[in-house]
């Protein structure tokens, strides 16, 4: 292991319950003046969304919002948006929802100002550099669920409806310049959505403990992650008006986004390709895929993990911390293996060299090769 690294830790966050209040007052932060709300299909005509319309009008904002964004965001949902924020002259976005509006909402802020195609800032060594930094639009980030972390995050993942490839692009610039973490908005959640993004925000803690890169301040904020997935994750999703639950899962998905930092693993490099193929869930792909990986890495995590469990009162120490993430995993709905998330015929093939060319892959602990993620793909069948 080297001592060695570039560290660079999140943004000004506003967290508690009704402080969706100081939205306006979060925009004025950023020196946002005309922002545009970016948010899914879903979420457009729901209360919440309407409330916080309501808000930036009461405050002589606009009410300004694009919508037209799929569950897995593409670059005609990027086109589109970019088409209303030329014709509307707004100065900053808000990135109000799960990980498709946020991602997407950062992605269109970034993209505001630049000259060149978005795949030209994907994630690859210093393909950031290319960005004219004076062309990123400020952004407010509200998470209305508790799992992707991308309010914290420096980067948006968008699919290339093309290949089929989901596309990490990133700038520093891409952080949000204000964060408003309201639990009270994750309370309408599905109990299956709460799940989903749940095991999101605890897959992101462990393999960013179990990455094998030098981060330990990643390392501390993952493992306590962890924690408060284990803690409140089944509270929150046996009654979702627990707000004490939903806070301290908003916090566990801040916490996991912040973590992963030091590293992602194949959990994602399994993930990313299999939910841009199948369109499937990201967080749920991730809870289904994570048990095979899990036992995949034993090699290398079997003390690390052992140190988890004993943190968090799990006995029987890797095997141990195995065997409760195969409990979790049944006790909130999540389907065993890949078929049952409605994968059919997949071109195991295709996912295989997906996987491999997928930037997580440099912070798995095992060495991933195709023969080997091809098996660990059909484990994961």
């Amino acid at each position: 292991m080297k001592l060695f690294g570039n560290w660079s830790y999140p943004t000004a966050i506003r967290f508690g319950a009704g402080r969706i209040k100081e939205l306006p007052d979060a925009c004025k932060a950023a020196g946002i003046t005309k922002p545009l709300l970016v948010t899914d299909r879903g979420l457009a005509a729901l209360p919440i969304t309407t409330a916080a319309l309501d808000l930036l009008e009461a405050a002589g904002l606009g009410r300004a919002m694009f919508s037209d964004v799929d569950p897995n965001p593409n670059e005609g949902n990027l086109a589109e948006g970019l088409k209303v924020w030329h014709d509307g002259g707004y100065d900053g976005v808000i990135a109000f929802g799960g990980g498709s509006g946020l991602d997407l909402g950062k992605v269109l802020a970034f993209m505001s100002g630049q000259t060149r195609p978005v795949w030209d800032y994907e994630d690859v060594g210093d393909w950031w550099t290319r960005a004219d930094p004076a062309g990123i639009a400020p952004i407010v980030a509200v998470p209305t669920t508790a799992g992707t972390g991308s309010e914290v995050g420096r980067a948006g993942v968008l699919t290339n409806s093309e290949t089929h490839e989901k596309k990490i692009i990133f700038h520093p610039k891409m952080l949000p310049a204000q964060v408003i973490c309201d639990p009270e908005l994750t309370v309408g959640m599905p109990r299956a959505i709460t799940a989903g993004t749940g095991l999101d925000a605890f897959a992101h803690c462990v393999e960013a403990f179990c990455s094998p890169h030098y981060h330990p301040m990643s390392q501390g904020i993952a493992l306590e992650g962890m924690r408060l997935v284990k803690d409140y994750l089944p509270r929150a999703y046996a009654d979702g008006t627990d707000i004490e639950a939903r806070a301290h899962m908003m916090s566990a998905a801040a916490m996991g986004a912040t973590a992963f930092q030091k590293g992602l693993g194949a959990i994602h490099a399994l993930s990313h390709p299999i939910g841009a193929v199948h369109h499937t869930h990201h967080g749920t792909t991730n809870a289904v895929c994570m048990p095979a990986v899990l036992r995949f890495n034993r090699p290398a995590i079997e003390g690390v993990l052992g140190t988890a469990a004993a943190y968090l009162g799990i006995d029987g120490g890797y095997e141990g911390f195995c065997a409760y993430v195969d409990r979790l995993n049944a006790e909130l709905g999540i389907p065993g293996n890949l078929h049952g998330l409605g994968v059919r015929d997949p071109d195991i093939d295709a996912l295989t060299r997906s996987a491999l060319a997928d930037p997580s892959v440099g912070g798995n602990p095992v060495e991933m090769t195709y023969d080997n993620t091809r098996a660990l793909l059909e484990a994961c069948l």
